[in-house]
C-alpha cells in the first residue's frame, strides 16, 4: 500500500510541476491540480499538505542533486574539460528526467517559503564549484583567458534553459546531445 501512495504522490508532483510550468506557480490552485489529477481537491490532502510542499520538495530535490553531483565532479582527478563535460551531462540528464521540475527550479524558486535561504545556499555552492572548474581550466592552460563570469553565464544560461528546448527535440538521443552540446559550449573556449 505504501508503494502505491508514493507513486500517486510522485504523479501528483509531476502534474503539479507541469501546471506550474504552463500557468506559473502563483496561478495554479489546488482545484486546478485536483482537476488535472482527476480527484477532488480534498483528496489531494491525503498525499500532500500544500502546493508549497510540492514546490519546495521539487525544487530542493533537484538543487540537491546538482550540488551533490558537482561536488563529485570537482573531486575527480581529471582535467577541467572533462569536468565541464560532466557538468553538461549532469544538466542534460536531470533535465531529460524531469523537465517540468527544472522549469519550477528556474521559474519559481523565488516562491519558496521558509526554504529560500537553503535553496540560495545550494545555488551559491553549485556556482562556486562551477566557477572553480573554469578557473582551474584557465590556470592549467586548458581554457582560453576569457572572463570567468561571462563564460559561467553563457554556459549556465544555456544549461538552465534546456527544459524549454529538450521536450521539443524528442528525436535526440541523450548521449548524442551530451556530446554535441559539450562540443558547442566548450569548443570556443578550449585551447
Amino acid at each position: 500500500m505504501k508503494k502505491s501512495t508514493l507513486s500517486r504522490k510522485q504523479e501528483i508532483y509531476r502534474i503539479a510541476a507541469q501546471l506550474f510550468k504552463e500557468k506559473g506557480y502563483s496561478a495554479v490552485t489546488m482545484r486546478d491540480l485536483a482537476a488535472a489529477v482527476g480527484v477532488k481537491a480534498a483528496s489531494l490532502y491525503n498525499h500532500i499538505t500544500s502546493k508549497q510542499q510540492i514546490l519546495s520538495e521539487t525544487i530542493l530535490h533537484i538543487a540537491e542533486q546538482f550540488t551533490e553531483g558537482i561536488e563529485i565532479i570537482v573531486q575527480q582527478d581529471v582535467d577541467a574539460i572533462t569536468k565541464l563535460k560532466e557538468v553538461i551531462a549532469q544538466h542534460i540528464s536531470l533535465t531529460i528526467d524531469n523537465p517540468y521540475g527544472m522549469a519550477a527550479l528556474n521559474n519559481d524558486w523565488m516562491h519558496l517559503e521558509g526554504k529560500l535561504d537553503y535553496y540560495l545556499e545550494l545555488r551559491t555552492r553549485y556556482e562556486k564549484r562551477f566557477r572553480q572548474i573554469v578557473i582551474d581550466g584557465k590556470k592549467s592552460g586548458e581554457l582560453k583567458e576569457v572572463h570567468t563570469e561571462i563564460l559561467l553565464y553563457s554556459i549556465l544560461t544555456t544549461l538552465r534553459n534546456l527544459y524549454l528546448w529538450i521536450p521539443k527535440k524528442g528525436e535526440l538521443k541523450k548521449e548524442e546531445l551530451i556530446e554535441e552540446l559539450s562540443i558547442t559550449l566548450i569548443q570556443g573556449v578550449e585551447k
